[in-house]
């Protein structure tokens, strides 16, 4: 999982942190334990440096009970979280699917910012009716707003924050399209990007003051993000209404099982394509195998004209075959989770449609892209 560490697990779900989120630990440990050790000059340098670390801790279990919020929302809905982990820039719970309909994904999104929102208010209520004074209402007046700004920053309606998902839930309502809301999001979050890079940017240009690179940073964040939401919900438009069978390359490597190898090494090895590996079926058009090139050694040449394709034939792995009428936005998931770059597609039957690759499916988007009318 990239760099993360695993630290353990949270009600069943994997929980990292990522390097960067010790250098951040250090730096808000820092930055606290000095404004306390300034506020309140009686304390001792050591207790002024731990209630830094302890309002730190604080502040990065708001951002876990922001991601359980998400997650306890995804769980419910029978949607499995993969992991949860804090970084550079917050949290990030990572779900395995979307939400089935944008009623529900629009309560996965505004779940965590209604957490943070809650732990404000009763930290507020907390310090205001307790009497706590001191270093300790210090604290608690940090961390209600850190999870006021913690909600409110989130609610900016573009991805990959919780208000881009709010919008994309909006517009996929509208639409009928989730990834219709994905691209707008998108698009959305890069705006605000480029703007809080320009609000990081621009003291310095018209002011001559310093770069502020907080906010550089977090537009940097928003941008790539953004950017790839976009491009995704892009991409899966395009694939929908398409299956696995639309993607079948039209002269697939098939082999049957009857030919023998003579006829097999004249009819198909010396062809253009110069496939490596070719698929079997049997006589009713069923799959059953596959046959490399290289299998070819293991026969004399001198027996090839009485040996069969089926004497060479090795089974394929159920992981590698897809029924033709699966919609080609899950097949390309599953390349990509499995860093595949082929499967076969059959029927439900077993019939074999053909061979997908994940070129293939690159240029059926090409002629759809160009197919499109400006």
């Amino acid at each position: 999982m990239n760099n993360n560490i695993r630290v353990g697990n949270l009600f069943g779900i994997p929980f990292y942190v990522n390097p960067s989120w010790f250098l951040v630990l250090g730096l808000v440990t820092l930055s606290y334990g000095t404004g306390l050790a300034a506020q309140f000059p009686m304390l001792p340098a050591g207790t002024s440096w731990g209630l830094g670390l302890v309002t730190a801790l604080l502040l990065f279990g708001s951002v876990l009970a922001h991601e359980l919020g998400h997650s306890f929302v995804a769980l419910k809905q029978g949607i499995g979280v993969k992991s949860i982990t804090l970084f550079l820039f917050g949290g990030l719970a990572s779900l395995e699917k979307e939400s089935e309909t944008p009623g529900d994904a629009f309560w996965v999104a505004i779940a965590g910012p209604l957490i943070s929102l809650l732990i404000a208010g009763s930290v507020t209520l907390i310090a205001a009716f307790t009497g706590i004074s001191g270093p300790l209402a210090a604290i608690l007046g940090v961390l209600a707003s850190v999870n006021m700004a913690l909600a409110l920053f989130n609610l900016i309606p573009g991805l990959p924050l919780d208000g881009g998902n709010i919008l994309k839930a909006l517009v996929w309502k509208i639409t009928g399209n989730p990834y219709k809301g994905m691209k707008f999001a998108g698009r959305v979050g890069q705006v605000f990007g480029w703007l809080a890079i320009a609000s990081g940017i621009l003291p310095l240009v018209l002011f001559g003051a310093g770069i502020n690179f907080w906010n550089v940073l977090i537009g940097w964040f928003l941008l790539q993000n953004a950017g790839q939401a976009a491009q995704y919900g892009t991409v899966q438009d395009k694939l929908a209404g398409l299956t696995a069978a639309d993607a079948v390359i039209a002269d697939s490597p098939v082999v049957a099982q009857s030919l023998s190898l003579r006829e097999f090494a004249d009819q198909r090895i010396l062809d253009t394509k110069n496939w490596r590996k070719f698929l079997v079926t049997d006589d009713g058009g069923q799959l059953i195998g596959a046959i490399a090139i290289e299998d070819l050694k293991t026969i004399p040449s001198a027996l090839w004209a009485e040996t069969i394709v089926q004497t060479l034939v090795t089974p394929i792995e159920p992981s590698l075959t897809v029924v033709g009428d699966r919609p080609l936005s899950e097949v390309v998931q599953l390349l990509e989770e499995r860093k595949l770059t082929a499967l076969s597609v059959v029927q439900s039957n077993g019939m074999l449609v053909g061979l997908l690759e994940k070129t293939a499916i690159i240029d059926l988007l090409k002629n759809r892209v160009e197919a499109t009318p400006a």
